[in-house]
């Protein structure tokens, strides 16, 4: 069996910058605390553990001689003002992309817009960004949402790790759900390309294999995309966080397996799926 990776895959840009500043400042300055899991990848959160970096939930839980870490995520304006305050040792590793949204969501507020913001409410990226809106958000995967009495204008937005077509595709219905309410509706694409080239790869290596794997962890938001994704190709998908979960019946009577993985997933986990993958086969 032929073993193919996707053309994009694997850590993005802003995941590896995130990882480096980790380690770099524990290398440096000594221990750290995340503000909950710098990206969302079970392999990465146990490493950066190892080396030091505890991960808490709240900033009661940091020690006197810690730094913070402000996570990949990102954080509301009043998670830095906190931190600010109690005079704890900052290290932000917000995303840029995910930092674009956060002050392009904040410029809109005020420009007079009321945010709608394309993503998962519960994620704590999009709970940072609506921070950033200071009230005058809201975030939804439905365009079917209340809004304020007395709104002149509706911003439509998105979470960075969200399909771009989807995010179209919301933002049209957006648009026809309020144009007779509101005299101004603009749409501001804040989807991150580094995912949508990763759905795309993903795709097109669809069309050259008989089953794909999708590595990274299930509680990752743009992992669990991409699997979709893959599915929706209609070739057998296998959304897997590491090589001991591959079942060799999965490749009966396939030629060839596809190997994708998600924009938090480190380099070492993919080589280890497609070493397991060679070895299943005799490679």
């Amino acid at each position: 069996m032929q073993v193919m990776k996707a053309d994009v895959l694997g850590f993005c840009f802003g995941v590896r910058r995130a990882v480096t500043m980790i380690e770099t400042e524990l290398e440096k300055n000594g221990p750290l605390c995340t503000l909950g899991a710098i990206v969302h990848n079970t392999h990465v959160v146990e490493g950066l553990t190892e080396k030091g970096g505890r991960l808490v939930r709240g900033l009661d839980d940091v020690l006197p001689n810690e730094g913070v870490a402000i996570t990949a995520h990102g954080a509301g304006e009043e998670v830095y003002a906190e931190i600010r305050k109690r005079g704890f040792r900052l290290i932000d590793t917000t995303c840029p992309i995910v930092r674009r949204a956060q002050q392009t969501a904040a410029n809109l507020v005020k420009d007079g817009f009321f945010v709608i913001v394309y993503g998962e409410a519960e994620h704590p990226e999009v709970k940072g960004i609506l921070s950033w809106t200071a009230g005058h958000g809201v975030a939804t995967q439905t365009p079917d949402v209340e809004i304020p009495d007395g709104t002149t204008g509706i911003a439509v937005i998105a979470q960075t790790t969200k399909n771009p077509q989807q995010f179209a595709q919301f933002a049209e219905r957006a648009t026809r759900e309020f144009a007779s309410r509101v005299p101004e509706i603009r749409i501001v694409n804040t989807t991150c390309p580094e995912t949508g080239r990763r759905y795309q790869a993903g795709s097109e290596l669809a069309k050259k294999v008989d089953v794909i794997l999708v590595v990274g962890s299930r509680s990752s938001a743009n992992t669990r995309k991409l699997a979709d994704t893959c599915s929706a190709t209609g070739v057998p998908t296998h959304h897997i966080e590491s090589a001991a979960e591959i079942e060799e019946d999965w490749f009966t009577g396939c030629s060839r397996c596809g190997v994708t993985a998600g924009a938090s997933t480190p380099d070492e986990v993919i080589e280890d799926v497609v070493r397991r993958l060679n070895e299943e086969k005799g490679e």
